[in-house]
């Protein structure tokens, strides 16, 4: 049998929750860097990964030590697991992706999944919040209160698309599915808005966690996007080129 494009690796026996929680590599990297801190500040377990068969790896990496781009963890006092998707995977793969996800889920036994979705879309300053897209059955048993207004309108691609249409197709046979979807700002990481994803997911699961240190980094970077704009407009202002300057005219990595 030909390998498929994506394997999940979590050794036999090992416990899952009713819950599975999507954090995906985006745009403002907003719904990684939520998941993200969660398993970094609660007590947690790292239960397998997801290996990707026919896309280019990545090798994260922190402090000189290299992980998996695609891990799977409990969070041990909840009924959560979490998925951190490092590895962007395009719309041309996100049928098998999803045919391998949702494998796993059903031989888990997992009821529900919640994907954490930070995109680019057009908003004003009043509309930095939390909307939803979910199926009936989600709506009903976890946005009954109606707090958490429903997205206005538009489609959803890739991943998150095929799961809301898979649970379209098969409604009341595979997992309920709730998307909560928050605008994000470029370069990223959009912190503001992990910060807003976060709070939903502690608000709807009825945990809690303590996001201090994602605040002050939320801090530091918009102090440094702040002078970093102000160091640009002196430059346009001066009529000077970035290119006379010490650095290089790309600034992917400032």
């Amino acid at each position: 049998m030909a390998p498929r494009a994506f394997e999940i690796d979590t050794p036999s026996g090992t416990g899952t929750d009713n819950t599975l929680v999507l954090g995906q590599a985006h745009i403002g990297m907003a719904s990684v860097t939520a998941v993200d801190y969660l398993v970094r500040h609660l007590p947690s377990t790292q239960i397998g990964r997801l290996s990707a068969t026919e896309l280019p790896g990545i090798a994260p990496f922190e402090e000189g030590k290299p992980r998996h781009h695609s891990r799977f963890y409990t969070l041990d006092e909840t009924e959560l697991t979490v998925l951190i998707e490092e590895l962007f995977i395009p719309v041309t793969s996100a049928r098998s992706y999803t045919d391998a996800l949702l494998d796993w889920v059903t031989d888990q036994s997992i009821e529900e999944i919640v994907v954490l979705h930070g995109v680019p879309f057009p908003h004003g300053p009043e509309e930095h919040e939390v909307f939803h897209v979910a199926t009936d059955a989600y709506r009903e048993r976890r946005l009954a209160d109606g707090s958490i207004p429903g997205l206005r309108g538009g489609f959803l691609d890739g991943v998150v698309g095929e799961l809301i249409t898979r649970s379209l197709e098969n409604e009341g046979a595979g997992p309920d599915i709730g998307v909560f979807v928050t605008p994000t700002h470029s370069p990223g990481p959009d912190i503001d808005a992990a910060l807003r994803l976060l709070d939903v997911l502690t608000d709807v699961y009825g945990f809690t966690v303590d996001e201090t240190e994602l605040r002050e980094l939320g801090e530091q970077f918009s102090e440094y996007y702040e002078q970093l704009a102000e160091r640009m407009a002196a430059i346009s202002e001066g009529g000077e080129t970035l290119g006379s300057h010490d650095y290089p005219e790309d600034r992917m990595y400032m």
